[in-house]
């Protein structure tokens, strides 16, 4: 038994026993295993199916993760590849491994060095400095100069891709970008794999993937981690912040990565106002009021930052800089049009 989905299907026919093992502080709730996430977490966000045709299949309502239980196995235990993963999954179903494992623990839901987030920090430190790379071509093609002078944002020319439908494994050159909390500590990142041969993203189902801590943590541009930050700009999408960020250099700002990321975002302390950058469909509403909520209730002001189109990106490529400048300032109180945006 050497391939994922017969490894995928073993587990799924021991659904229980995986989450039990895996996410032991979490509990049965009818067909489905609740727990908080993938790193073993008290909550309620991350729910596995037990049962059904759909046995071993979980999905992460905070984060948006998802896949078979090959893949929380993995996330759970940190794992870098698909050998690994394949170890540590025979041990747990006693089959013969098929060559000496490297590592002899059982994972033994590490909560306190959170293991997802260790991968990230190792998948940043072996990334590459963005300029004059494929992933830097990527953003200027998008209309994004300047990428390669933001440090949360790398390059990778060989990163791990694994379909969750087939269990097929490949590598892509990806644009990482480093997710960190309010100290500056990368908790997570995020991967947009992308074609090598320069046409845009990769050509696979889901080209675009976060890995680690997000909650509450945000890929952070020109901003400072010491002292106050009275006024910041965040928003879901990475493309459409780096949009704003290419006419409003000089203004920290955020990319949560998913509405449900940015309505639990965690403000800066002495933060005055706060732009929300919008994104025209439903999800984005949600999180544009979560956060909003949030941020009323610690004394900063929220005000939205609309774009024309569907997002900010969308305004750059499609109407230009001079009339993204416009809109934004148009929206700014007129100190922060004074002192953020360029002549």
């Amino acid at each position: 038994m050497s391939s994922a989905s017969e490894l995928a299907d073993r587990l799924a026919r021991d659904a229980e026993a995986v989450c039990k093992h895996y996410l032991s502080v979490g509990r049965r709730a009818g067909n489905y295993w609740i727990v908080g996430d993938v790193a073993n977490s008290k909550g309620r966000s991350l729910y596995v199916r037990l049962t059904g045709p759909r046995a071993g299949k979980w999905s992460d309502a905070a984060t948006g993760q998802y896949g078979d239980l090959l893949d929380l196995v993995r996330e759970a235990c940190g794992l870098a590849d698909f050998r690994e993963v394949a170890d540590e999954v025979r041990h747990f179903l006693s089959l013969p491994q098929l060559a000496p494992p490297e590592r002899s623990d059982v994972c033994e839901h590490r909560l306190v060095d959170r293991p997802t987030a260790d991968r990230a920090r190792r998948l940043f430190r072996m990334a590459q400095p963005l300029a004059c790379t494929l992933a830097d071509s990527y953003l200027r093609q998008r209309g994004i100069l300047g990428g390669a002078l933001h440090q949360a944002l790398r390059f990778h020319p060989s990163c791990f891709y694994r379909d969750l439908v087939t269990g097929s494994t490949s590598a892509f050159p990806a644009l990482i970008a480093a997710v960190t909390d309010p100290s500056g500590a990368i908790t997570g990142v995020h991967r947009t794999w992308l074609d090598p041969q320069g046409k845009g993203k990769a050509k696979v189902d889901d080209p675009r993937r976060a890995l680690g801590r997000l909650l509450g943590n945000a890929v952070r541009f020109c901003f400072p981690f010491h002292g106050p930050v009275p006024v910041i700009v965040a928003g879901e999408g990475l493309e459409s912040i780096l949009s704003l960020a290419r006419v409003m250099p000089a203004m920290p700002m955020v990319s949560a990565l998913t509405a449900n990321h940015l309505a639990a975002f965690r403000l800066s302390d002495g933060c005055q106002r706060l732009y929300i950058a919008a994104d025209a469909d439903a999800a984005g509403r949600h999180g544009i009021e979560g956060l909003s909520r949030r941020a009323q209730a610690l004394g900063t002001l929220p005000l939205v930052l609309a774009p024309e189109l569907g997002d900010f990106n969308e305004d750059l490529r499609r109407l230009g800089p001079k009339r993204l400048i416009a809109n934004v300032k148009a929206q700014l109180a007129p100190e922060d049009a004074l002192a953020l945006l360029p002549e």
